[in-house]
């Protein structure tokens, strides 16, 4: 339910909210990762922030959120839109692709300052809704830019960025003498998820099972290799992505 402030009519004003992230888009920005085989990294928002203004009038509510997709962008305009209010306007980004809508406005008014705005904060995998209520005084082309344009801009800078990796799932077969060694290596490079499977058919030999950032693989896989003394073959599969704060 979307929360909304007294604005006073004679003043501009800003007010942001910060709620909680609901669980499926974390995990929806989380499992988009999957998508690039060679690993990713983006900068994204932890939660979905709203911010407030009363421009000449007209109310302006900001809404900001993380989403992973065209899906879930649709499914996050259509939880925070007012059906009521005389304009949503909104913009997306994720990867390559971004779409923006001026809904109603005069065009290239809302939308393509919006996307502006989201493409110039850094951010990714991030959609912004405008919603405004028309106060009976018109801003003009210029003033809907800078509108539309300067929430967006001013409700992204409330929120709390987050870098998210994609991880590698990797394994090596190692015999027990060289566990100490490997798993140096490991701790090192922050390596998680580690699991250890004695039933390789080899006698002294374990299959060491793990997760790691994908910008770590290649320094993971040398260290061991110059460590060990000795050309182990890994096995890498592209996992989950993870939160880095």
């Amino acid at each position: 339910m979307l929360v909304r402030l007294p604005v006073s009519a004679a003043s501009t004003v800003a007010v942001f909210l910060r709620r909680r992230i609901p669980a499926a888009y974390l995990l929806s920005t989380k499992s988009s990762m999957t998508s690039d085989s060679s690993g990713t990294a983006f900068t994204t928002i932890k939660e979905i922030v709203s911010l407030e203004k009363e421009i000449k009038k007209s109310k302006f509510i900001a809404i900001a959120g993380p989403i992973s997709s065209e899906q879930s962008a649709q499914l996050f305009l259509s939880q925070v839109r007012d059906p009521r209010a005389t304009h949503n306007c909104w913009a997306y980004k994720v990867g390559d692709q971004h779409r923006s809508s001026d809904d109603g406005e005069p065009s290239g008014t809302a939308g393509k300052p919006m996307l502006s705005a989201i493409c110039s904060s850094g951010l990714d995998r991030v959609m912004v809704v405008v919603i405004r209520y028309f106060g009976g005084i018109k801003l003009g082309t210029g003033g809907l830019v800078r509108a539309y344009g300067g929430v967006t801009s001013d409700c992204l800078k409330t929120a709390s960025p987050c870098l998210f990796k994609s991880k590698v799932q990797m394994g090596v077969e190692v015999t027990f003498d060289l566990l100490g060694v490997v798993y140096n290596q490991l701790q090192s490079c922050q390596a998680e998820d580690i699991k250890e499977d004695y039933d390789t058919g080899k006698d002294g030999t374990t299959m060491l099972s793990f997760k790691v950032d994908f910008d770590q693989v290649d320094k993971l896989e040398d260290a061991i290799k110059s460590n060990c003394k000795r050309d182990l073959v890994f096995f890498k599969n592209l996992a989950i992505g993870s939160q880095l704060g």
